[in-house]
């Protein structure tokens, strides 16, 4: 099981990325089903972002509606792919 990077200071720039965590914000939709090959292409990505993003400003939380939306988009995806 490949842990979260989560750090708990949430919120996204206006590019959907958060600037605590680093993932978009499909990935952390998606983190809790994704699989481990997934989550490990993810952790791949961070050290990119955090070096090409900097020390950014969060510009807004992800509402409930925002992660909702997502979430159904997502799943919508995998209905269509699976």
């Amino acid at each position: 099981m490949i842990q979260s990077p989560c750090v708990a200071k949430c919120g996204v720039n206006e590019d959907d990325i958060c600037m605590g965590c680093y993932r978009n914000i499909d990935e952390i939709v998606g983190w809790s089903k994704a699989d481990d090959a997934f989550k490990a292409q993810v952790w791949k990505k961070i050290p990119g972002r955090k070096a090409e993003l900097g020390k950014g400003l969060n510009s807004e939380k992800i509402s409930k509606d925002r992660w909702q939306e997502v979430a159904a988009r997502l799943k919508e995806e995998a209905l269509v792919t699976g």
